[in-house]
């Protein structure tokens, strides 16, 4: 089958229960991590990834470029830079880039696009898990909004944005934000507003960092009982209910559930599949063409990527099973049998396992 795609990676978050941590990290250590991380992705048969921040500015095109020039194994990928936030919006201030205004917008937009960035980031909420910024409140303005956006386009730039409230969904539509991470809290108006721009518009909601947030986080410092008093089984709750009807009205929605976090550790991706199928109500054929049709197309590259046909790229892993009819075998590496990017293995066959599949069964 083709290879996956993670809409919402970060290389450079790297299995760490410190954030702030990431911010002093000596850059020579955490280029390391990165290393490691994009060759995570590719082990676990993720060949297009689209970077959704960098924790240092230079880290994921760095990455990219040394992934495009065979230096480092890895997945296809789309660099990004820090997120930018307004001042009293950041959610990781050792991370983040500053900007006020439609004017500061425009500058920190040009500066990153300076530093060879593929598409910028905008942190437009809060996340309960800061203990003082609230998933539905919503830190930018109309004018911000529009100005970082317009700045990136005219410059050939897409705009993706940590948009978890309402009234962020609705403004990132409105202003032509190109991917939107997370959207739990989308109102009736927002769902309209997505269903009426769905040919242009995509949603990676990131869904795997709020059930592991809820349930898994509490040998890292945050039990469920934390979890769920600041609002995470809440968000959870109305975010299925928000994702089940986005998928019932078209809206294209991918997998990338913000890996790299410490309980949301890297080499973990395929568990957001598990959750389309679980919880979004998706067939497991459904949550597939998520995360390799439409891979294709958030990468930029449909008609290249995604599918298994003719004049379409080798970027091909190879299953030892049926994921049709047990996704969560795609979680297991044992039976990723070979992962091919480009017609060129990064994990070959063994001599029996290429004995025991035939062309009739590639799908």
């Amino acid at each position: 089958m083709s290879g996956l795609c993670d809409a919402h990676t970060h290389f450079s978050w790297i299995n760490s229960g410190d954030l702030d941590g990431l911010g002093t990290m000596p850059v020579e250590e955490h280029l390391l991590g990165c290393i490691d991380s994009a060759k995570s992705y590719i082990d676990a048969g993720y060949t297009m990834c689209l970077g959704a921040a960098s924790a240092k500015d230079r880290l994921d095109v760095v990455m990219r470029d040394a992934i495009d020039a065979g230096r480092v194994p890895g997945p296809r990928y789309l660099a990004n830079g820090p997120e930018i936030a307004v001042t009293g919006g950041a959610l990781v201030k050792g991370i983040t880039k500053f900007a006020d205004g439609p004017e500061g917008m425009r500058k920190a937009v040009r500066e990153l696009i300076e530093i060879g960035v593929d598409q910028i980031k905008l942190s437009m909420t809060g996340e309960e898990i800061t203990g003082s910024q609230r998933a539905e409140d919503t830190y930018f303005s109309d004018e911000e909004v529009a100005a970082a956006v317009s700045e990136a386009h005219r410059r050939g730039k897409r705009v993706c944005a940590h948009a978890r409230s309402a009234e962020s969904v609705k403004m990132c539509v409105r202003h032509k934000v190109d991917i939107i991470y997370h959207a739990s809290f989308t109102d009736e108006e927002g769902m309209d507003l997505l269903e009426a721009n769905k040919d242009w518009v995509f949603v990676a909601p990131g869904i795997n960092w709020l059930v592991a947030t809820l349930y898994e986080a509490e040998a890292f410092g945050f039990p469920q009982e934390a979890a769920e008093a600041v609002g995470y089984k809440h968000e959870l709750e109305v975010a299925i209910a928000g994702l089940r009807e986005m998928h019932r009205r078209g809206i294209r929605i991918l997998p990338g559930g913000d890996y790299g976090f410490a309980w949301t550790p890297h080499g973990t991706y395929a568990r957001d599949l598990q959750h389309f199928v679980e919880l979004l109500g998706f067939t497991p054929m459904e949550a597939i063409l998520s995360a390799t049709t439409l891979g294709g197309e958030i990468m930029q590259m449909s008609g290249e990527l995604g599918k298994v046909q003719p004049g379409y790229l080798a970027d091909l892993i190879l299953v030892d099973g049926d994921p049709l009819a047990d996704i969560t075998i795609l979680q297991d590496p044992s039976k990723l049998h070979a992962v091919m990017k480009d017609g060129v293995f990064h994990k070959e066959p063994s001599a029996a396992s290429a004995e025991s599949t035939t062309v009739s069964d590639a799908a």
